[in-house]
């Protein structure tokens, strides 16, 4: 049976994907100085504005928020307020408050150790559901719509940086649809892609430009055919971008931060969280998790949903599902699940080493699928 499906993702100048590095650079500052900072950063942007708020408590001092977004925005290119955004020139307000004592108290010291358990841990940080995935698709275990969504992107931020295409601008994103048969990956179907650039190029530039150097290079010649749709800068016109042609928000692009929807997802954002909200260590800890069931040879595709209670160590439920493609029963994969990890916030934080300032490298391209982060490495389930 013929299906399609679709999956996107972003550059690193997408307006969101702006807040989400500024809010995740703040994280990482703080954990480099105190590893047990607990950080909730959130950022807005929009026309010569960046609003940064949330709650942070910590013993780091001497940071400099207001210069960590400036420095953000030049990175990822952003120096023309007339088409974008400068990060010389735009308006940045902070306004950051302290950890709330009602969320603390239940976070610090878990109700279990509160009623005298032998469980130490803190408590989640939050209720919530975290959902993980893995699938036999591509070599990194991830679905092949998404990854090749990431790489398109990648490849868009790399020519422009590299002066392979030096007109481009940071802002852009990009669509793969794959057309499965009977269940398998079997051709590119359709491959959108979108990217800011300068007034003085002519739109058939840009698009042989796109083609031949970030399609081209990115998706294999065999998944290609005469009937591959390509929609590269449909509009016509895209120079106005960044937060000048839309606004950003962190924590907006959470489908493309995940498995591009080809997995549930909780609704729990990753940027700007330190690991003791659940959101996001217990997200990497399920992606761990369902990566390992599949790499062990116990399924071809694997969910697993994990949930919390505000204040509570142990999870209250645990899911594994494997969609028919298990070689053992699935009782017996979560078996291997509970003898081999501890999924309290603490046993997540220490088995992953997750109070480190790791999460600049997470926030683009995807949480998932990449080498050397810790929830990507393979163990012995």
């Amino acid at each position: 049976m013929k299906k399609l499906f679709t999956s996107e993702s972003v550059t690193e100048g997408h307006p969101d994907k702006l807040c989400d590095a500024i809010s995740d650079n703040i994280l990482d500052a703080f954990l480099a100085k105190d590893p047990n900072s607990r950080v909730g950063a959130e950022v807005v942007a929009g026309k010569s504005y960046v609003f940064i708020t949330g709650e942070i408590r910590s013993t780091a001092k001497d940071i400099d928020i207001e210069q960590i977004a400036r420095d953000t925005i030049k990175e990822i290119g952003y120096d023309r307020a007339d088409i974008d955004i400068d990060y010389k020139t735009c308006t940045i307000i902070v306004n950051v408050s302290s950890q709330s004592p009602d969320i603390a108290i239940g976070v610090d010291k878990s109700l279990e150790e509160k009623e005298g358990s032998s469980i130490v841990s803190e408590g989640a940080g939050d209720q919530g559901m975290m959902f993980g995935f893995a699938c036999t698709e591509t070599d990194n275990y991830m679905p092949m719509p998404i990854n090749f969504a990431h790489r398109l992107t990648k490849r868009l931020t790399d020519v422009r940086k590299d002066g392979t295409i030096p007109y481009l601008r940071p802002d852009g994103k990009g669509q793969v649809t794959i057309e499965y048969k009977d269940g398998k990956p079997f051709r590119v179907d359709t491959i959108v892609l979108s990217a800011q650039h300068n007034s003085d190029i002519e739109l058939e530039q840009v698009r042989k430009d796109l083609k031949e150097e970030v399609i081209l290079k990115v998706i294999p010649n065999e998944l290609l055919d005469e009937d591959t749709h390509y929609y590269i800068n449909p509009t016509g016109r895209f120079v106005i971008g960044g937060p000048l042609g839309d606004s950003g928000l962190t924590g907006r692009k959470i489908i493309v931060d995940t498995y591009g929807g080809y997995a549930r997802h909780g609704g729990g954002a990753f940027s700007g969280k330190d690991p003791t909200k659940v959101d996001r260590s217990a997200s990497y800890m399920a992606r761990h998790i369902a990566k390992n069931v599949v790499a062990n040879g116990y399924a071809d595709k694997c969910e697993i949903q994990l949930s919390y209670a505000i204040g509570v160590a142990k999870p209250v439920s645990i899911l594994c599902d494997t969609f028919n493609t298990n070689k053992i029963p699935e009782d017996e994969i979560i078996k291997k699940i509970l003898n081999k990890f501890d999924l309290t916030p603490r046993g997540i934080i220490n088995y992953l080493d997750l109070q480190r300032p790791i999460y600049k490298q997470t926030t683009n391209y995807g949480h998932f699928g990449k080498e050397g982060l810790p929830w990507e490495k393979i163990v012995e389930l």
